[in-house]
């Protein structure tokens, strides 16, 4: 059974009623950011239930030492942990000398939490009756700003329903946080100094080891009828890490209260003096108040909804899943900021660490790419390129290569590898390969070459280095084989031949062989830099192009399909509806072991491999793999649904397709995999985005040209989406009996649907 107490709506994520058992759920579901900073949704008062407390950076992190039982060489050295940063939302509440805590209250109704995605707020409201009788009606709205991207903002209301109300507002910072993650339960965060004056206090703490510098801050006005009584706070206390104020403010029944709560950080990254910074920026939000900077947010949220919105009609669970994850993708990354990138939870919790997977270039590109400046997409590329040097150095020290070989870490900060279970990190090695692709993906889709020459062809040959000496010839085979690996599918571990991996770093190699041609013809210049920086001969490119027309692919003739590794059909082939369900999922309920050697896919590789590749096959082979695979996938990869649904779409397996595409779009939401309590699944949301628009729009770029094989789930009267190809906006609008083009643009555009060219001209509508 799922978890289904988010109402269904358009526009907004709704919880009605108050259930301490969904606290955790609610706190990663309500969650808010700004590319910059974000939040769980925490209650700012006192909540002495079950709770999970995190705000995080972006950009700052701790290298929290590795805890193994068996030290084995090559480790990593650390674990880089998202830090729990310091908190600003915290405000104590007294209500006739009773503190106001939601676990404690005699009475709650009509509890109401609401993130309003379409305008970029969170509010929850409340009312509740104390163990003293007083009776209080509480609305909170809050905020990260998009345009002050340093600076959140909280409006707490409190209306005394039933008597008149001493209410004591006690606002504070407090960088005494720690992660729950921590290995060795140490404290992240250093304090330096505690700072305060009249309504503003400022904690600053450096982290330990990366000796990032924040300071937190808080401003705080009180409000009685919406009127500032400019008052000061009566009590300050502090130690070395928190800072509390105290304001006391007497209200009459009836009348409505209200504390302003302005916060936030500003960082070394950014600053050279923190708590100047800190200053400023207070000053720049008091300029423009509570109501302006509300004003603004609703302004940048309309801006980013007009270019990525998908509206669907007349299915609103399936509307607000691809909201909801839009939204989520807008608020953790907006591609501002070259040195960041897209953490696999976003700001939503500490699990996995690091702030980049292979989920940025295999999921997430294609959705920036579409809905933003292509330079966000060459942002995120420029972040491999940049930690090129490291990803030699990863590959020199723990697997011995040379000669420039470049493996990019399965989990990063700053380009260090900083996972620990080495059956991930020296294994899990296809993640080289999605970068490769990401780069071939990128130039399909913008077609910008100008990346490759000045910064790509450098980190393909570092790549493809590493294929050709990963790869080693088996004399029993007469073909080049790839041992010892950990595929997309991570339920096998330590595999051979995983077709997969052998198959896109064959691809790495020739794509790379191709471009150094191109550029030697065409950026001649930039060839010779290259050339003579890497010290490429002829004789290795030979030595290369050997690997890559003699690799080894697993197959089955029984079957007539790929074979995932070496050896999957020596499994006891027991199918995914012939599973008892009480033992789903079986990362819950079974032991590793059991595990791997069970035939059950946690992400179906093989169809991985035909979603990149898709024109390397024909769609019988598909058909016979995607058959195959399906039936053994369990899909507890919060990736693995997306692709299922692209796939199952091309089949004109279009309930199947549906079904997945519910799954990925509710994958949080619904909670399908138990696990919403620790953060969303951000990268995910990403393939939700993908199996709309290349799922049930069958949307693909070939030779310079979109093309589109449109598609409906009979639950749907119609959908729509944008694309922003070149530098031109299309819209493409989907009923179930036509197909509509609109363009912004300057110039005409050719689209083929279905294969027949059609030509779509500026600021007019052709229906298909």
């Amino acid at each position: 059974m799922n978890q289904d107490y988010i109402k269904p709506d358009n526009w907004s994520i709704i919880e009605e009623g108050f259930d301490a058992d969904s606290v955790k759920s609610s706190e990663s579901l309500f969650s808010i950011g700004n590319g910059a900073m974000g939040q769980r949704a925490n209650f700012e008062e006192n909540y002495s239930g079950k709770t999970f407390q995190g705000s995080y950076i972006a950009g700052i992190y701790y290298p929290d030492k590795t805890k193994v039982g068996w030290w084995k060489n090559g480790y990593p050295e650390y674990f880089a942990k998202v830090l729990n940063a310091p908190n600003w939302i915290g405000i104590d509440i007294e209500i006739n000398g009773e503190n106001l805590d939601l676990a404690k209250c005699k009475t709650i109704n009509n509890f109401r939490r609401e993130l309003n995605m379409k305008e970029g707020w969170y509010r929850r409201s409340f009312d509740a009756t104390l163990l003293n009788g007083t009776e209080v009606l509480v609305n909170v709205v809050r905020f990260l700003s998009l345009e002050l991207d340093e600076v959140g903002v909280i409006n707490y209301e409190i209306t005394p329903l039933n008597k008149d109300a001493r209410i004591v507002y006690k606002p504070y910072i407090d960088a005494g946080v720690h992660n729950e993650d921590a290995n060795w339960e140490e404290k992240f965060w250093e304090p330096l100094d505690v700072k305060h004056n009249e309504n503003e206090a400022f904690v600053t703490a450096r982290t330990f080891k990366t000796h990032f510098i924040t300071t937190t801050f808080m401003q705080n006005s009180i409000l009685l009828n919406d009127k500032n009584q400019n008052i000061t706070p009566e009590k300050k206390e502090h130690n070395k890490e928190k800072i509390q104020f105290e304001y006391v403010i007497n209200v009459a029944k009836g009348e409505k209260s209200a504390i302003q709560k302005i916060g936030g950080y500003t960082v070394s990254l950014n600053h050279e003096n923190t708590y100047v910074g800190a200053e400023n920026v207070i000053k720049s939000a008091l300029n423009k108040g509570y109501n302006q900077l509300l004003q603004d947010q609703i302004t940048a949220w309309a801006k980013i909804w007009e270019m990525s919105d998908i509206t669907i009609d007349g299915d609103v669970k399936a509307q607000q899943g691809i909201r909801f994850n839009i939204f989520q993708l807008n608020q953790t990354y907006l591609g501002k900021d070259s040195r960041l990138n897209i953490g696999p939870k976003g700001f939503t919790g500490e699990k996995y660490g690091g702030s980049t997977y292979w989920d940025t270039e295999a999921y997430c590109i294609p959705f920036y790419m579409a809905t933003k400046d292509q330079q966000v997409a060459r942002n995120l590329l420029t972040y491999r390129f940049n930690q090129l040097d490291k990803a030699i150095e990863n590959a020199e020290k723990n697997l011995g290569f040379k000669n420039g070989a470049a493996l990019y870490p399965m989990v990063t900060m700053n380009g260090e590898e900083c996972h620990n279970e080495w059956e991930i990190t020296f294994e899990e090695i296809h993640r080289n390969g999605a970068i490769a692709f990401a780069i071939y993906n990128y130039y399909r889709f913008t077609g910008d070459y100008s990346y490759i020459p000045e910064k790509g062809l450098e980190v393909l040959i570092g790549i493809a280095r590493f294929w050709h000496q990963r790869a080693n010839f088996s004399t029993n085979k007469n073909q080049y084989v790839i041992l010892g690996v950990t595929g997309p599918n991570e339920y096998e571990n330590n595999v051979n031949n995983n077709f997969y991996t052998n198959y896109i770093a064959k691809w790495c190699i020739d794509y790379t062989y191709e471009q150094i041609q191109k550029v030697a013809i065409e950026y001649p210049s930039d060839h010779k830099r290259i050339i003579e920086k890497v010290k490429l001969s002829d004789a290795e490119l030979q030595e290369w192009k050997k690997v890559a027309d003699n690799m080894y692919f697993p197959y089955s003739e029984e079957h007539q399909i790929y074979l995932q590794q070496d050896g999957f059909l020596d499994k006891e082939l027991v199918r995914v509806t012939d599973l008892d369900k009480s033992q789903r999922p079986i990362n819950q309920k079974w032991s590793w072991d059991r595990i791997l050697r069970s035939p059950y896919i946690k992400q179906a590789d093989v169809l991985q491999c035909f979603y990149f590749f898709e024109d390397h096959f024909s769609k019988e082979e598909l058909k016979r793999n995607f058959e195959f695979y399906e039936s053994f996938t369990v899909h507890e990869s919060s990736l693995s649904p997306c692709v299922h649904s692209i796939q199952a779409a091309v089949l004109d397996k279009m309930d199947m397709a549906y079904t997945f595409y519910l799954r990925t779009s509710r994958l949080d939401l619904d909670d399908y995999n138990k696990e919403v309590e620790e953060g969303c699944h951000i990268t995910s949301m990403a393939g939700t985005w993908m199996s709309i628009v290349e799922g049930f729009g069958g949307m693909r770029v070939k030779n310079d040209a979109l093309h589109f094989s449109p598609k409906i789930p009979k639950e749907w009267n119609g959908y729509s989406f944008k694309i922003n190809f070149r530098n031109q906006i299309l819209k493409v609008s989907i009923q179930k009996n036509e197909t509509a083009f609109s363009l912004e643009g300057s110039k005409e555009i050719s689209v083929f649907v279905n294969g027949t060219e059609i030509l779509v001209e500026p600021n007019s509508l052709v229906t298909v």
